[in-house]
């Protein structure tokens, strides 16, 4: 029998493991583990694998797993939570002979070409060109960008630190929000605005420039809000889908993303009704001469909440997954 290999997929609250036999891609066992409820990774890996039984002679011998922070060298110190750790201890001490350690929003790129048709939504109809690059973005607790382009034997994944392009207002209510952005922060990136926190503080600034006392203060309070009707959670709201379609197109651009766009993260499945009532296809599109060409790219939602595990598995090995 085939030993199955551990994935798995770690944020700043949770740590998602799961289980993968070996050149398939549907994890298995998926558990959700708090981070606070350990001191590091080596102590949470040996309590997953005892709860799904594969210790001893059992236990996995390789691993690849995602990491909400930067991954280059040695050591790997997450962001959000207390976490820290050598890569090469860890590997030591868990008894593996392969040990892939990645970033999460790389991960999510790999993933989703190993996403099932029904977790996707489209937001746009177009026509993807079979080699060409994707585009891999999501606002959550920060803006990822990422990209993915078809190798000749593997996907070749393009991390970016995109969500730091700076903000373009494109109309005057946007120049009215830069100037309210760049007084708190003095530059102001994309990242800023499409973010969990971005939307409270859009939120914020409608608020000031609409001389009203802020009502909300977290990101589920002004789409609830927004569905409940208060106009001002309504507009930011749909200012800041519009914003994003913006960035969007513009990486698309950059990227050359005529495979297509994936929009991912925790926050866009929620807003998936919000969307078509949005001015996103029109910032996506209103590119001026390059407007067919943003127009004709296909631009989807991925709903699958594992999309993380999946690209774990794929970069286990993936020879251009270092």
């Amino acid at each position: 029998m085939t030993r199955p290999a551990l994935i798995g997929d770690v944020g700043g609250t949770n740590a998602r493991f799961a289980l993968v036999t070996p050149g398939t891609f549907a994890p298995q066992h998926i558990l959700s583990l708090p981070c606070a409820d350990y001191p590091g990774l080596v102590e949470a890996v040996r309590d997953y694998l005892a709860r799904v039984g594969q210790t001893g002679d059992d236990a996995p011998h390789e691993a690849c797993l995602a990491f909400a922070c930067p991954v280059d060298g040695d050591w790997i110190a997450m962001t959000n939570n207390h976490w820290r750790f050598s890569r090469r201890e860890a590997e030591q001490a868990l008894g593996l002979s392969l040990f892939k350690a990645i970033n999460d929003f790389t991960a999510q790129a790999l993933g989703v070409p190993h996403v099932a048709a029904e977790a996707l939504v489209e937001v746009q109809a177009g026509e993807s060109v079979a080699h060409a690059a994707r585009l891999v973005i999501g606002p959550g607790t920060g803006l990822g960008v990422a990209g993915l382009v078809p190798g000749r034997n593997a996907w070749i994944p393009l991390p970016t630190e995109g969500g730091h392009a700076t903000f373009a207002p494109t109309d005057e209510r946007e120049e009215n929000l830069l100037r309210h952005f760049r007084n708190r922060y003095g530059r102001v990136s994309v990242e800023r605005i499409l973010c969990g926190q971005g939307l409270v503080d859009l939120y914020l600034a409608h608020c000031s420039l609409k001389g009203a006392p802020p009502r909300h203060q977290h990101p589920a309070e002004v789409t609830q809000a927004a569905a409940s009707g208060d106009s001002i959670a309504r507009d930011t709201l749909l200012r800041f889908l519009k914003i994003l379609g913006d960035v969007c197109g513009d990486a698309a651009l950059i990227m050359g993303a005529r495979g297509g766009v994936f929009l991912c993260g925790g926050i866009l499945p929620r807003l998936l009704d919000w969307l078509p009532q949005s001015r996103f296809r029109e910032g996506f599109t209103a590119k001026g001469r390059m407007g067919a060409y943003t127009a004709a790219i296909p631009v989807q939602v991925v709903t699958a909440p594992w999309t993380g595990l999946l690209g774990a598995a794929e970069a286990l090995h993936n020879p251009e997954v270092h």
